[in-house]
Order: C-alpha cells, then structure tokens, then sequence
C-alpha cells in the first residue's frame, strides 16, 4: 500500500518543483521569477492543505466501516463531501483572485517579485478545485484500501505537467510562444484538470461510489464535519510557520527567498514522499480500530517506526550523494546556490524526524483523532516555532536559522503523537 501511496503523494510537489526548476533555469529574470513561484506556492499550499484535508477525513471513516464490514453505510458520503469542498474552493478563487497583490505584499514581495507573483497566482488558482476533487477522490480509494489508482492517476498527471512546461514555459517555435512564468501556471491547470478527469473516471468504473450528491445528507457527514474544523485549525497553525518562514526569507533579499524556495520544495518532496507511509498507516489503523484488533495495531506501529526512520536516512543520504546537482538544477545564479548549500544539509538532517511525525500524522488521522492532533500542531507552532524563528532572526541566521526552528518544530511534532499512541493502545493491545 505504501509504495503506490507515495508515488501518488508526490504529485502535488512535484508541479512546484517541475515549475520551480523550468523557472529557474530561463534566460532572463530567472531568480525572480523562482522567488514568485516560492511565494505563490507557500500560499497555494496553505489553501490545499487547509480544505485537502477531507482526504484524510473521508479515508479515516470509510476505512473503520470497511473494517467493521459496513461500508455500504457510507457510499453517499464521499459525493457529498467533494461538492461542499469544491463549492468552497469557488467561493475562495472568487475572493482571492482580485485580492492577489493584497495577498503577496504581506509575504513581503514587491516590484517585480509581487508582479510575477500575481500573474502566476491568478492563473494556477483555477487549478484548486480540480485538485481538491482528486484528493478527495483519492481519500475515498485510500478507505477502501486502494493505493494503486491514485498512483496510475498522479503519475499521469506529473508526466503531462513536465511536458506541458517544456512546450508552455520555453515555447515550441512556430507552434507555441514562450510564456515563461505564465506558461508553467496553464501547465500546472492543465496537469490538474487531468488529474481529475481521470480520479472521476476510475472511481466510476473501477467502485461502486457515485460521485452525484443527494440529499439527505448521511449521518457520518456530522462527524466528517468536525474531523475537518479540527483539521482546519490545525492546519491554519501549519501554515503559520510556513508563512514566516517564507517572509522572513523574502525579507532578507531576492536571492534568499529563492534559496529558500528551493530547499522548501525538496522538503516538500521528502514530505510527500514519506507520505506514503503515512498513508498506509492512515488506511491501515481505520480498518483495524475499526476491527478492534488493538494487537496488530500496535504491531502496525512498531513496523511504521522502522520503515519511517529507514526511509528519512535513505532521503537524507540520497540528496547529500546528489547535494550540488540538485541545487544546479534549479538554478544557475551563484548566490541562489550558494545561500542553498548553506543550509540543505539541515534539509536532510531532520528527515527521519520528518518520517515519524508524518506517519503518526497518518496514523493519528485514521484512527479519527483529529482534536489531538490539532493541540499537538499548535502548541509546536505557537510555543516552539514562532519562538525560534523570531530568535534566531534576531540573531541574524538567516535562512539558518529558518530550518533551525523547522527542525525544532518536527520534534514538537511527532514526539508527543508516539508517546500518545503507545501509552494508548498498548494498554488496549494487553487488554484485547
């Protein structure tokens, strides 16, 4: 499960980064336009994972009924959750479009940085509800314990993203003009409208689950609801620390914020990458809190703890073999790359500590237990990160000091979801 999990997780940052290393290889204004697109992604990744998280919500609940043999009860929920998102999503295109340069000023662009900023903002958002439909769609199989669609349809949608920017960003002579950073927004669209059409077709053909919403609505929609409010608080939190971090990096100066935007969508990657894992243990501690089977929960987690830290290392030891090629492929500006190599390291480092807070992320979010996570992620946020970042600034670290409250921020992270989940279930694992 994990495997077709991850390749399917890394879809979404691998759009960024396919932007950000076409971007940031053009001949002209290239390290301005990557910092436009470190900005823009910062801000669109809030808004995915603020209303993305009907993913989780929708696989924790369809998981536990699967588990507990009952899934016919639900088949009306995941309808109804796509269209009260999406409808969402409309409502936040309409509001945020206008408001664009509003928006990036506060991340601290301006001049050229803010212009190209808002250009390719006001053409990727139309993408958002075409995303938030395919994780939702992807949250339906991960309940039904199918990771092996959502990898057949995120890697179609990566491949004709890549394509897609090569002919829009560059230009195809005599057939398509180069648009530059606008050209890697309609790819970016277009990849996601792919993405979707194909998430409907194979939930469709390959599930019994219609995707027309009726009325009345079911009796889980209550409980999705609140999994999602907590989810959004939780989240609102997440993106706190990412929004000082990218404002503090643009603060510092054009090169710095494109340093910055490449090191914070390698880490994306590792995250999404772990995410795989996560995910399996999301589908896998539904089905079996849904059984009762407290043993091989616990079982669950001792293999995850294994996989998460083995995973994290292997990450880390992969981008420092690859350490000054991967910087070279985003950039050719000597002070972008210098101000990156400064600080990767602390990239790479904290990945097995990334690992386990990810995947008792999942875990946590299959077993339903949304509150808890929402106090674990704002007390790191507010009581650890926000701190540091402040502290360090004022020391003058710069980006190192950035990736240092990050750090920081992961332990706060996952350390208190495994204390909480083994005083838990070992107990009931004794017991069962």
């Amino acid at each position: 499960m994990a495997i077709p999990a991850l390749i399917a997780g890394v879809s979404e940052p691998i759009l960024s980064l396919t932007d950000a290393a076409i971007i940031g290889n053009m001949e002209q204004n290239a390290t301005t336009s990557l910092a436009a697109v470190g900005i823009v992604t910062t801000f669109l990744s809030m808004l995915i994972w603020v209303l993305g998280q009907t993913r989780s919500a929708i696989s924790s609940i369809i998981s536990q009924y699967l588990g507990a043999g009952n899934v016919e009860a639900v088949k009306n929920l995941p309808a109804q959750a796509i269209f009260v998102i999406t409808t969402l999503s409309l409502l936040i295109i309409a509001i945020t479009y206008p408001l664009a340069s509003h928006i990036f000023k506060l991340y601290n662009a301006s001049g050229d940085i803010l212009n190209y900023s808002v250009d390719y903002y006001q053409i990727r958002v139309f993408g958002f509800p075409f995303t938030l439909f395919t994780i939702a769609v992807f949250g339906t199989f991960r309940g039904l314990q199918n990771t092996y669609f959502p990898m057949l349809i995120a890697i179609s949608g990566a491949l004709a993203n890549i394509i897609l920017d090569f002919a829009f960003v560059y230009g195809i002579e005599g057939v398509i003009p180069a648009m530059h950073i606008k050209g890697a927004a309609y790819a970016s669209v277009i990849a996601q409208l792919i993405m979707a059409l194909l998430s409907a077709y194979y939930l469709l053909k390959k599930t019994d689950i219609p995707l027309i919403a009726k009325l009345p609505f079911n009796p889980e929609m209550k409980r999705f609801t609140l999994m999602i409010l907590n989810l959004f608080i939780r989240t609102i939190a997440l993106n706190i620390a990412l929004y000082f971090g990218t404002s503090f990096a643009t603060k510092y100066g054009e090169s710095y914020i494109a340093a910055y935007t490449i090191a914070i969508n390698l880490w994306f990657l590792g995250a999404f990458l772990i995410d795989g894992y996560a995910s399996a243990g999301n589908i896998l501690s539904g089905k079996l809190l849904g059984a009762k089977d407290y043993k091989s929960l616990l079982e669950l987690s001792n293999k995850l703890i294994k996989y998460g830290i083995f995973v994290g290392l292997f990450i880390g030891v992969i981008g420092a073999i690859f350490y000054y090629p991967l910087g070279n492929l985003f950039s050719n500006d000597e002070a972008v790359l210098t101000e990156f190599y400064n600080v990767f390291w602390i990239v790479l480092a904290m990945q097995p500590l990334c690992a386990l807070a990810f995947i008792f992320d999942g875990v946590f979010k299959g077993l339903g237990k949304m509150k808890y996570l929402r106090n674990v992620l704002v007390f790191s946020t507010l009581v650890v990160f926000v701190p540091i970042i402040f502290w360090t600034d004022a020391l003058d670290y710069k980006l190192y000091g950035i990736f240092i409250a990050f750090t920081f921020w992961m332990i706060a992270r996952g350390l208190p979801l495994i204390i909480k989940f083994r005083k838990t279930f070992i107990t009931l694992a004794q017991n069962n």
